[in-house]
């Protein structure tokens, strides 16, 4: 096996580098709350309320956390309109438009290959212990 190229060389990125601007997308993306946000929001604009409830797990906390990150980034817009009681609308910019479309392709991935991820889970924890393994009589 050869080792990875360097492709700052060739004036590409490398995400493996702490600086590498890819790499950003990367650990944005890379969070599950994150995209399943962004997921819920291709449907249109939400409510707090509502994304909790679309989002089966996830605590007020985190969804306030990930909203607010992924308004930082640019990802969503937060909108306050001004009712009593105050009413506030969560909706993808254009750019997290885009970064949603990528959720597709990685639930198909997982729809597809899911069985396979679950079979090789169950093996594992099927095995003995690291340093454990029985000694063939």
């Amino acid at each position: 096996m050869g080792t990875f190229p360097d492709l700052r060389k060739f004036g590409g990125a490398d995400a493996f580098l702490r600086a590498c601007k890819p790499r950003v997308a990367i650990e944005l993306l890379s969070d599950k709350w994150s995209m399943l946000v962004l997921g819920a929001l291709l449907f249109g604009p939400r409510r707090f309320g509502e994304l909790r409830r679309m989002l089966d797990g996830i605590t007020p906390k985190m969804l306030t956390r990930t909203l607010r990150s992924l308004e930082r980034d640019g990802l969503l817009t937060r909108t306050v309109y001004p009712t009593v009681p105050m009413r506030v609308e969560y909706a993808l910019t254009d750019l997290g438009e885009s970064a949603a479309g990528m959720l597709a392709v990685i639930t198909t991935w997982g729809a597809e290959h899911a069985e396979e991820i679950l079979a090789a889970r169950r093996a594992y924890d099927a095995r003995p212990p690291a340093g454990e393994t029985p000694v063939p009589a």
